[in-house]
């Protein structure tokens, strides 16, 4: 386990900040995801018939596309006003959207109505997970020593993580002291109610911590870009394309459980109990937590692209074999598939924030990693559970699921071959107009 020995007490306050607010935002939103599979296809599409599972997961899709407008209003504020300010925004905004989404009537209550408001909740989700990785990410890496970046980024990446391990606990609990009528009826709710305690905490903490000094820098010395946009796109087109295909091939694979595929598969496929699966995937949550930190750290030793390139490869080689133990329909075999389904993700997640951080000068750097993080969810993650029932429905084999992972995967190991490492290079504004050098000319 990496050693975090010599943090000090503001360090601390940052990556807790930056931990914390992440979780409470991927609690949110991946208990919606999950209930897309086990509760939504009946109590809001089921009008659709066969199709209701596939509609479903396309309402966790759909948000997706709202994340690159989330990231370029918070990229652009959080290059104008600060990193702080757009943290306690996003979590507001997840916070009380996901509330509301608990208190949606069903179909049966209030007809068309309900799948459209729980639409428009998600389409909020989505702007404020566009805006909130960003923030957090940045304000993690800025406050780092040079040579942990690597390390304090993986906090803000272990939320994710967190965040399944409580959805998943919640809802496995919820399952466990409700029967299957009175889940579906009010049951699932209760995980989305809960949210409100968890946003106040998550204010608390946030609104404590001190702005990040780079960007402090930046105000004084008054060179913040008036167009943080322009300017990214302007000079520093390539990294975004590179980070976001470096992304999308981690979080196609992620989504496999983080999107409800693996869960929804499990128990109407191949009819597990829904709280053991709940609890299967909670265990891979705390190995993708740990493989998380992992990367974080041996990024700080070998690189970060070095460390992207060992997860994308331990990632191709265990696709098929993970579908092969799933299919199993044995508990402990799903059980040992996930967890080492979980390795080559957190590698391929650890190195991210602090990657994404030294990619761009900081007049642009919200803007830039917050884009690129949202368009490469766009790519990875927005319909790739739609995509693999799609797939397994129409093959009749899960292995076309396999298929298709794989592909993404190559194209972010591909990618991974035309990104210059900068581990350790200076994070001050002098580098504010400097051209974009960290994509290698093909």
């Amino acid at each position: 386990m990496p050693r975090t020995a010599g943090i000090s007490r503001e360090h601390r306050r940052v990556v807790l900040a930056a931990m914390v607010g992440t979780t409470i935002e991927w609690f949110d939103f991946f208990i919606y995801a999950i209930c897309a599979g086990l509760v939504f296809a009946t109590q809001y599409f089921a009008v659709l018939g066969k199709d209701a599972l596939i509609l479903s997961f396309a309402t966790v899709g759909i948000s997706f596309f709202f994340r690159p407008i989330g990231a370029v209003i918070a990229g652009h504020l959080g290059d104008r006003l600060g990193r702080r300010a757009m943290l306690i925004l996003t979590l507001l905004l997840m916070g009380i959207s996901t509330v509301l989404i608990g208190l949606v009537p069903n179909t049966a209550s209030i007809g068309a109505w309900a799948p459209i408001i729980l639409v428009l909740l998600r389409v909020v989700q989505g702007l404020s997970a566009g805006g909130e990785w960003g923030g957090a990410a940045l304000l993690a890496v800025e406050h780092a020593p040079a040579e942990r970046r690597g390390l304090y980024g993986a906090f803000p990446q272990i939320g994710v993580p967190i965040g399944l391990l409580l959805a998943n606990g919640v809802l496995a609990l919820v399952t466990a002291v409700t029967t299957p009528e009175q889940f579906l009826a009010w049951g699932w709710r209760i995980p989305f109610l809960l949210s409100v305690v968890l946003i106040v905490a998550g204010l608390m903490i946030r609104s404590r911590v001190a702005e990040s000094p780079v960007f402090e820098e930046v105000r004084e010395k008054k060179a913040r870009s008036s167009m943080p946009l322009v300017q990214l796109f302007r000079h520093h087109w390539k990294l975004v394309v590179a980070g976001a295909l470096l992304f999308a091939a981690n979080n196609a694979v992620g989504y496999m459980t983080t999107g409800g595929y693996v869960q929804s598969y499990a128990t109407k496929s191949l009819h597990l109990d829904r709280s053991t699966v709940l609890i299967a995937v909670m265990i891979s949550a705390v190995a993708w937590l740990v493989s998380t930190l992992a990367g974080g750290w041996l990024a700080d030793r070998v690189g970060r692209v070095r460390t992207y390139q060992i997860g994308f490869v331990l990632q191709l080689v265990w696709m098929f074999p993970f579908f092969a133990l799933v299919n199993t329909g044995s508990v402990g075999m799903l059980v040992l598939a996930l967890v080492l389904f979980s390795v080559g993700l957190g590698l391929t997640y650890g190195p991210q924030s602090a990657l994404y951080a030294e990619m761009y000068p900081t007049t642009v750097r919200y803007s830039g990693a917050a884009i690129s993080y949202a368009i490469g969810a766009v790519l990875g993650g927005a319909f790739a559970p739609t995509i693999a029932e799609a797939l397994q429905t129409s093959t009749g084999t899960v292995y076309a699921v396999g298929g298709y992972l794989a592909v993404m995967t190559v194209i972010g190991l591909v990618t991974s071959f035309f990104v210059k490492d900068r581990k350790g290079a200076s994070l001050s504004s002098a580098l504010a107009d400097a051209p974009a050098a960290t994509v290698e000319n093909v």
